[in-house]
């Protein structure tokens, strides 16, 4: 007896497996599943020709009850598989002897493809209503984080260097408003994926004469999939975008885990990711809390992006029926849906129970002793001076505060023009970064609208 091959993928991995693939996701993925969806379909079809009177009812019930009690041997059909290339005919050869007289009608005027490809938007459509809960509960997280936070100032950064003052509900609610457009995108992509594959050889359907399109249609109704207008077998645009889409997601929660992870730095110190004893520890340096959801995360949309480009590759098939491109998916899908679903489950983990510290965020805002808010001094001067003259003035003042060590409001507070014109007391108040938050906690209130 041959053994099982060996796991060498991290995701499949003894020691990282939980890390990076949840457990429900491997559910609908795993290699018994995507056995248990290909007997399903040949079930499916099976009542679907009977209820047209194609083949005997009894046969659709003989391979029905078949399917309910038959037993594979894993080993033959692994085997079996390595030879023909494909696991349907093997798993024909061992359901249809199961079946008795009525295995005569099973996987009638079918080819392998149907089957894995209808099997494999079987999964597709458990697999995206997972990624569209885990999505919504990072939704909830980020929500609670952004009202929370609503009005928390910290510094807003461009280019890693202090920009203006934000609040942090206002970032939160920026990453939020990029789930909230994948959810959405969930919704629509569904029509487009579930949809039955049954054409035959060279996808005409020619096996079952004039009644092709009937059973067709039946095997969609008899497994809730749509009816797609044309062969598909060799268009896989609709599966390719299922992967781009966790590519998307994948992305956007990457971005989340960045700004996360450099928010976390000691220098920062912003935010922690939850305290779980030895999370993130070090094996010589007991003070290390390491992001390990935010680096758990990253490395899976890097590899979720390769399997995204896999599957545009994956989109050029020869003729009728490729000769490669379609094994990519193989691996592409699984892989894809494993990564983003597990990178989600961190997500909401993280998020869920993030600890934020204002305090930090409030000091790291006064690190720069107004500098942060130049421009607030400069669109309150322009009014008198114009605002090429009033940046000038300001970029002077911004100078001479670094090169002298003190605050924005001291150094223009030795500038006549910015004293005549504003006075000390409003310099002090232009120069308080808490007064220059702009519109930000009414962005916020308005991407929680209706929540």
């Amino acid at each position: 007896m041959t053994a099982a091959p060996a796991r060498v993928s991290a995701i499949d991995s003894p020691i990282w497996g939980n890390s990076f693939a949840d457990k429900e996701m491997r559910a609908i993925f795993d290699g018994d599943a995507y056995i248990a969806r290909c007997v399903e379909t040949e079930v499916a079809l099976a009542r679907a020709q009977a209820g047209l009177g194609i083949i005997p009812v009894e046969a659709a019930e003989g391979i029905s009850a078949a399917a309910k009690t038959c037993q594979f041997d894993m080993e033959r059909l692994r085997s079996e598989t390595e030879i023909v290339g494909y696991p349907i005919l093997p798993i024909v050869e061992q359901l249809a002897p199961a079946a008795g007289e009525a295995g005569r009608f099973l996987h009638w005027g079918a080819t392998t493809q149907d089957i894995m490809d209808t099997a494999t938007v079987l999964q597709l459509r458990e697999g995206l209503a997972l990624i569209a809960r885990r999505v919504d509960a990072v939704r909830s997280a980020l929500a609670t984080l952004a009202r929370k936070h609503r009005d928390t100032p910290m510094a807003g950064r461009t280019h890693l260097q202090h920009a203006l003052p934000v609040t942090f509900g206002y970032k939160a609610a920026v990453w939020l408003s990029s789930l909230d457009r994948h959810a959405r995108r969930l919704e629509e992509i569904a029509p487009r994926v579930t949809v039955v594959e049954f054409s035959g050889a060279a996808g005409t359907l020619a096996s079952l004469g004039s009644r092709g399109l009937e059973v067709q249609e039946a095997l969609a109704a008899q497994l809730d999939l749509g009816v797609p207008a044309i062969t598909w077998h060799s268009a896989r645009d609709s599966v390719t975008e299922a992967v781009q889409l966790l590519a998307l997601i994948s992305g956007s929660l990457a971005k989340i885990a960045f700004d996360i992870s450099i928010m976390m730095t000691t220098e920062l110190g912003e935010v922690s990711e939850p305290f779980v004893r030895h999370r993130g520890a070090s094996s010589t340096m007991p003070q290390k809390q390491n992001p390990v959801s935010c680096e758990l995360i990253l490395a899976s949309a890097k590899i979720v992006r390769n399997h995204a480009t896999s599957m545009l590759d994956a989109m050029v098939h020869d003729f009728e029926r490729a000769t490669g491109p379609w094994h990519l998916e193989w691996s592409a899908i699984p892989e894809a849906f494993a990564l983003t679903s597990g990178a989600l489950a961190q997500a909401e983990f993280m998020l869920g129970g993030l600890v934020v510290h204002p305090a930090n965020m409030a000091r790291n805002l006064g690190q720069s002793r107004g500098l942060i808010v130049a421009e607030a001094v400069m669109m309150a001067l322009a009014s008198y001076t114009g605002r090429k003259e009033a940046h000038d003035i300001v970029y002077a003042g911004c100078r001479r505060a670094v090169e002298d060590d003190v605050s924005l409001a001291e150094a223009l507070g030795t500038i006549p023009e910015v004293v005549e014109a504003l006075g000390i007391e409003e310099i002090e108040r232009l120069t308080d970064p808490r007064n220059y938050l702009g519109t930000a906690p009414d962005m916020v209130d308005r991407m929680l609208a209706g929540r």
